[in-house]
């Protein structure tokens, strides 16, 4: 269902891979609600997934950019506003990666080289493309900038390895720079911490089907969807939550206000038992 919620505003949309990842989900529903926007990954990114697939049912353009380099982050914002027509209302931070994870490495064995530059893809590019934005002057007042998040930034999940510091990373940086923004700016930051969700980067991480099970247990409604987020995220873009900055928002089903659930419980007795 349309709100019209979206209606006139403009923005970016970094992220989208193919039709599971919450960007994608995100891009749709911005769409719906008379959002438009140009959509942006790095080159690898954009041979590898969709994208273009979901540019055309959108009416968007694909304009590739590494969201670590700050001469294609320049490049994007200048032409995105030639494209849209205008300063920007909302941007969508929903990049993350770990060569660590992917190559095997646990927490206790990294490849510094490769820990950098995940840090840099998953958390400095943030900072990268904020003050892209904020010296370019290319937000409109009131805008909404949204990164995606997960609660391994505040707790241990052994296997998220060296993503959890990324995500730390990114979070702290969303309150900092978010404050700047705000005071000269009058544009608002979050974050928004997800429930873990089946998309291809999430997909990625040891054991991640047996945690996504667990937290679904744990959560009193259960694991939020990309679609959920989604929904999610058009309502921080939209001018309903215009005062909300600096927050990392939980949209866990309520897992991340739990010690133990009754299913955990039983389903932990059990196994004793057995």
């Amino acid at each position: 269902m349309s709100y019209n919620l979206l209606k006139g505003k403009r923005g970016i949309i970094f992220g989208a891979l193919d039709e599971n990842s919450i960007a994608w989900k995100t891009a749709e529903r911005i769409h719906e609600e008379g959002g438009t926007f140009v959509l942006t990954n790095a080159p690898v990114a954009l041979r590898m997934g969709q994208i273009n697939a979901l540019a055309e049912k959108t009416g968007s353009q694909v304009i590739p950019a590494d969201a670590t380099s700050l001469e294609d982050l320049e490049n994007l914002i200048e032409k995105s506003v030639e494209i849209l027509g205008g300063k920007l209302d909302f941007v969508l931070h929903s990049i993350g990666m770990s060569i660590n994870v992917r190559k095997g490495n646990s927490y206790m064995d990294q490849n510094y080289d490769w820990t950098q530059k995940g840090t840099d893809i998953s958390a400095m590019s943030f900072h990268k493309v904020m003050q892209t934005l904020y010296k370019k002057d290319a937000m409109n007042k009131w805008g909404s900038i949204v990164a995606l998040t997960y609660m391994a930034a505040q707790r241990v999940f052994p296997d998220y390895n060296d993503m959890a510091d990324n995500k730390a990373y990114l979070e702290s940086v969303a309150r900092s720079f978010g404050y700047f923004f705000g005071k000269d700016k009058t544009v608002r930051v979050n974050t928004i911490s997800q429930s873990p969700t089946p998309t291809t980067a999430g997909s990625g991480v040891k054991g991640f089907d047996g945690f996504i099970a667990y937290a679904d247990k744990m959560s009193p409604l259960g694991n939020a969807t990309a679609l959920d987020c989604a929904n999610y995220t058009v309502a921080m873009f939209s001018d309903l939550t215009k005062m909300v900055t600096l927050q990392n928002l939980f949209h866990d089903g309520g897992f991340s206000n739990m010690g133990v659930s009754n299913e955990v419980m039983e389903a932990f007795i059990k196994g004793v038992e057995e």
